[in-house]
C-alpha cells in the first residue's frame, strides 16, 4: 500500500518574488496526514491558505490564490516540486505575498526537499481519480483530462520564435522522472513583453538569473538552454504545479495544446463541476 508522506524536519530558504520583487523567507514544515499543502502567512498572524483550486484568484502570468482578502502569488513552481517529489502533506510558511522564484525552475525546490527527505505516515495515499473525459477550449488553446491509471501529460506549444517553434513532450510521472526530465526547466519570457509587464507592476523581480529572456531572434542569457526543448518542459512543470491545486495526486491523462495558467484553472473548474467525472480513491 502506498502511504502518505511528509518531511522528516523543517527546511527553509529565501529569495525574491518574480513579479513583486519583494524579499521572502520561506520554510517547509512537516504536517499531519490528510493535511495536504497549506500556505501560512507568518507576517499576517499565521493566516492559512490551503493550496486548493477553490482559492484561485487570477492566472495571467502566474497562479495567485486569494482567501478573505489575503493574497498568495506565484505558487506553481513550488507546488510542482512537491507533487513531483511525492510529498502529500506540508505547511509552507512565508513572510510575504509571493513565493520566491529562485532560479525560475523547480530545481532548487527539489534540492531542498532532498536535503531533509520524506517520511511515510500511517494513512494510505489518496488519489484524485478521473472517471470520464473533460475538455476545455478557448480559441486555439485547448486542454483535456481523461481516465488513466497514472499521471501523464502530453503537451504541445507553438511560438513564432526560432528557439521554440513547435515543441511536443509526453511525460509520465513515475519514480524520479520529475527530477530527471522536468524540474530544471526554467520559466521564459520575451523582451517585447517586459515593458508591458513592468507597466502592469509585474516581473519586478525578474532577471537573467531566474528566467530565459528571448529576443526576437535569440536570447539574452549567456547560459545555454538546459534542454533543447526546455520551453515545453517548463509548460509541463506549470501544469503539474497548477493541477496540484486539485488537492491530491492525479490519476489521469492531460492533453494540452498552447495552454497557460488560465486554461489550467478553467479545466480544473469544469472538471470539479462535472458530475461523475472524478472521485477520491
Amino acid at each position: 500500500m502506498n502511504r502518505q508522506t511528509t518531511f522528516t524536519e523543517p527546511v527553509e530558504t529565501s529569495g525574491i518574488g518574480l513579479h513583486t520583487g519583494v524579499d521572502v523567507n520561506l520554510r517547509l514544515k512537516p504536517a499531519p496526514e490528510n493535511t495536504g499543502y497549506v500556505f501560512v502567512r507568518t507576517d499576517l498572524d499565521d493566516f492559512e491558505i490551503p493550496a486548493s483550486a477553490e482559492y484561485i484568484s487570477r492566472c495571467s502570468y502566474a497562479t495567485t490564490l486569494l482567501k478573505n482578502g489575503v493574497v498568495l502569488s506565484t505558487c506553481e513552481h513550488l507546488l510542482s516540486a512537491l507533487r513531483g517529489s511525492g510529498v502529500d502533506n506540508c505547511f509552507i510558511e512565508l513572510d510575504n505575498i509571493e513565493i520566491p522564484i529562485l532560479d525560475g525552475s523547480s530545481e532548487d525546490w527539489i534540492s531542498l526537499i532532498e536535503k531533509v527527505g520524506l517520511v511515510e505516515q500511517g494513512s494510505p495515499k489518496r488519489y484524485f481519480t478521473v472517471k470520464k473525459k473533460v475538455e476545455f477550449e478557448q480559441e486555439d488553446r485547448r486542454m483535456s483530462v481523461e481516465p488513466a491509471d497514472r499521471f501523464e501529460i502530453e503537451c504541445l506549444i507553438d511560438f513564432d520564435h526560432p528557439f521554440i517553434e513547435r515543441q511536443r513532450y509526453n511525460f509520465v510521472l513515475d519514480n524520479g522522472s520529475f527530477t530527471r526530465e522536468i524540474a530544471s526547466a526554467r520559466t521564459f519570457g520575451f523582451t517585447e513583453e517586459i515593458e508591458m509587464l513592468r507597466k502592469a507592476n509585474l516581473a519586478r523581480g525578474g532577471s537573467l538569473d531566474n528566467a530565459i529572456v528571448l529576443t526576437p531572434d535569440g536570447m539574452l542569457n549567456e547560459q545555454p538552454l538546459r534542454f533543447k526543448d526546455e520551453f515545453v518542459r517548463h509548460k509541463i512543470l506549470d501544469i503539474i504545479g497548477d493541477l496540484a491545486l486539485l488537492g491530491f495526486p492525479l490519476k489521469g491523462k492531460i492533453t494540452a495544446e498552447r495552454s497557460g495558467h488560465s486554461i489550467h484553472a478553467s479545466l480544473m473548474s469544469k472538471l470539479l463541476k462535472t458530475e461523475g467525472a472524478w472521485e477520491i480513491q
